[in-house]
């Protein structure tokens, strides 16, 4: 099958045959039809999904926001229904809002709780991503420090900063991030982020382990002045298996109330082993 596209109107071919056709403006599906004798074949379904697909609709990390006449029969009434359209307003409405992420609630809670000016580490910056929105958070006058144990990772991050203007805030370092400890003072940094598990892309054979991370954590708090935020994403499945996470979790455990608010931040109706996003909020 093939569609062919021409100013908002899609002519959906078999073969050589034009076989149904729709005409959409913008995220508005004007019309939808299958020639009559290639009803019932699953071509509608195609067509719509298509359609949904090249507007945004079937990305899971972007807002969208469909519309579409009524249908006249009961067999677009169950194409609507297959793709989420309901009825709303004299017309059909599909509405697709993004789950929330582990790592976007990170953000999120850094955002709220931590002001610009301050110094900042990334001690697992994969790709750069949480480095490139730690930069954000700490502003011009701040300063970020991202590390990582393997090359690519650093060479990757600190590509990207100098891309996004924000070599002058932050840079990347190869280094074990069970011993950041040796390369800020204690009590000194505001903020400490750890998204564990492997370098994405990368092998999964190489990935944090309970032996690095949980004295990374313990290293982290000492470096984090009052008033500070450790933010962890912890991960657990076939690949790596549980332990990493349940040692960062008991060692959360055994963390004093007097010096320390601990979070930890289950996705209640997400399977057991869904990324497990986690606070301590130094006293």
């Amino acid at each position: 099958m093939q569609i062919k596209q021409e100013k908002g109107h899609y002519t959906l071919y078999k073969e050589n045959e034009a076989i149904g056709m729709a005409v959409v403006d913008g995220a508005t599906i004007l019309r939808l039809e299958i020639v009559p004798e290639w009803r019932g074949r699953g071509y509608g379904s195609y067509l719509v999904k298509e359609l949904l697909r090249r507007g945004g609709g079937l990305d899971p990390k972007q807002t969208t926001r469909f519309t579409a006449p009524l249908p006249r029969d009961e067999a677009g009434r169950a194409l609507a229904r297959r793709f989420d359209f309901l009825p709303e307003g004299g017309r059909l409405v599909r509405r697709r809002v993004p789950d929330l992420s582990a790592v976007q609630l990170c953000h999120e809670f850094l955002e709220a709780h931590l002001t610009p000016g301050g110094l900042f580490l990334d001690a697992t910056c994969g790709n750069g991503n949480d480095t490139l929105f730690l930069c954000s958070l700490a502003g011009q006058n701040g300063r970020v420090l991202g590390m990582d144990i393997q090359p690519q990772a650093v060479d990757r991050t600190n590509r990207r900063l100098k891309e996004a203007g924000y070599d002058k805030i932050g840079r990347a370092v190869l280094y074990d991030h069970a011993r950041l400890g040796e390369l800020v003072q204690p009590g000194k940094v505001d903020c400490v982020l750890f998204n564990f598990g492997w370098l994405p892309g990368a092998e999964h054979d190489i990935h944090s382990t309970a032996d690095g991370s949980v004295p990374a954590l313990r290293a982290a708090l000492d470096a984090l002045r009052p008033g500070g935020v450790l933010a962890a994403v912890l991960y657990s499945g076939k690949v790596i298996g549980d332990a990493e996470k349940q040692a960062a979790l008991a060692f959360f455990r055994t963390l004093p109330l007097t010096k320390y608010t601990v979070l930890v931040c289950e996705f209640a109706n997400w399977a057991d082993t869904a990324p497990l996003p986690c606070f301590v909020i130094k006293k």
